[in-house]
């Protein structure tokens, strides 16, 4: 029998919060697996960018990465390690394609997903020379940008079709504002996408591996009161229902870390999906808060699991199973539950299930009294200092600190501790 150690690499950029709150949690539970005849025991550490040969073997069994949607050398080192090493990586750098939102909400169209009409739009201006002018002079058929607009309906949103974090979005009420939009947009592809009517709640369902967790958000509060603090803003079937349709949309793009953005229309109490494909979700404690233990201990539960059982990364996408579950005659709530099935057998969620409470009894009491602790407060107060002025670090190092403190209460009830 050998004792084992396994590697987890964090690829990060400006990431300070959960990074330390990953690791110090894997250390304190002291993990040992048995496989096979071995022992597996776990080693994180933090990824550095450097040289390589393409044909060196690494030492990571699983990256978890938060920086190849935009560093090259990272994104490039990552696909030698997948195609060469079989390490498994949250998410591969193939999935940021599919995470722009034109491609997603083709797919989950043809899902039959309630995503709002949508309408794309060449872009307002274009490089000059070369084969620029003359593609856009032969090619390029003028429009009625008023016609698309009273195609998609008022209000809609116009926003770019690969975007993320609300940059460049507008909402737009009438033709004028359209235009006016449109005139500022530049040289970025764009969408107009119809507003849902009468929606009464928004909500984010984050998802890492089979699991989700369903937050009330608000995007009209500030970036760090936006994950809202609520309770039973849903009931047990519209959980279900928010919980399969984020599952779904990951495991249709092997995505094993996303956010899925969800608005209820008020009378039918039907969830559209608006905002699907976020290929770096909030992390940080100065935007989750309460809800940032959560993602900590999710992304732990998953990581091991997958590195413990030497889980393979699927490559090839299940696109056509998808497509031949849909039977426009089920109802809808049947329809999900039919592509859930896919979802969680992609997943492996029952061999997970069971590994989490064969291994991870205990991570619950650890967590709460990691994140309780002083060391976890200096935590904050790093990444509070990196985002805020100097003269707000004191105040907003409390609040988030005592988020986190209403969590740690709750868990206690909830644990009988």
């Amino acid at each position: 029998m050998a004792t084992i150690t396994k590697h987890i690499g964090l690829s990060l950029g400006a990431d300070l919060c959960w990074p330390a709150a990953f690791e110090a949690l894997v250390e304190a539970l002291d993990l040992t697996v048995p496989v096979g005849e071995d022992q597996v025991r776990f080693a994180v550490e933090r990824v550095t960018v450097e040289p390589y040969d393409l044909q060196y073997t690494p030492k990571y069994s699983l990256i978890l990465d938060r920086l190849t949607h935009w560093f090259m050398t990272s994104r490039e080192w990552i696909k030698k390690l997948v195609l060469m090493d079989d390490v498994y990586v949250l998410n591969d750098p193939w999935s940021i394609q599919s995470m722009e939102k034109h491609t997603s909400y083709a797919a989950m169209m043809r899902l039959g997903l309630p995503i709002p009409k949508t309408w794309m739009i060449p872009p307002k201006e274009y490089e000059r020379g070369g084969d620029w002018d003359a593609t856009v002079a032969r090619y390029n058929k003028l429009f009625d940008l008023g016609e698309v607009g009273r195609q998609v309906g008022y209000p809609a949103f116009l926003k770019p079709y690969d975007g993320g974090g609300w940059v460049g979005v507008t909402r737009v009420t009438n033709e004028q504002e359209l235009r006016a939009a449109y005139d500022k947009s530049g040289k970025r592809v764009h969408h107009l996408q119809a507003a849902v009517p009468d929606w009464d709640l928004f909500v984010r369902a984050i998802g890492i591996g089979p699991q989700v967790n369903v937050v009330r958000y608000d995007p009209d509060q500030p970036l760090h009161d936006r994950y809202r603090v609520d309770f039973n803003f849903v009931d047990g079937p519209e959980w279900q229902r928010a919980a399969r349709t984020c599952r779904t949309i990951n495991a249709f793009f092997n995505w094993d870390f996303n956010s899925c953005e969800l608005l209820r229309q008020a009378e039918t109490r039907i969830f559209h999906p608006i905002d699907f494909a976020n290929a770096c979700p909030d992390s940080q404690v100065t935007s989750l808060h309460y809800h940032f233990p959560w993602l900590v201990k999710a992304l732990i539960r998953w990581s091991l699991f997958n590195v413990a059982t030497g889980r393979k990364k699927p490559l090839d996408t299940q696109w056509q199973r998808f497509y031949d579950a849909h039977d426009p005659s089920l109802d809808p709530d049947d329809q999900l539950a039919a592509y859930d099935a896919i979802a969680q057998e992609y997943y492996d969620t029952p061999a997970f299930e069971a590994f989490c409470d064969e291994h991870l009894g205990d991570l619950d009491r650890v967590a709460v009294e990691y994140f309780s602790s002083a060391e976890f407060k200096e935590v904050v107060r790093m990444k509070v200092s990196a985002l805020f002025p100097q003269h707000e670090v004191d105040k907003f190092t409390e609040h988030f600190f005592g988020m986190v403190q209403f969590w740690c209460h709750t868990e206690r009830d909830r644990l009988g501790l």
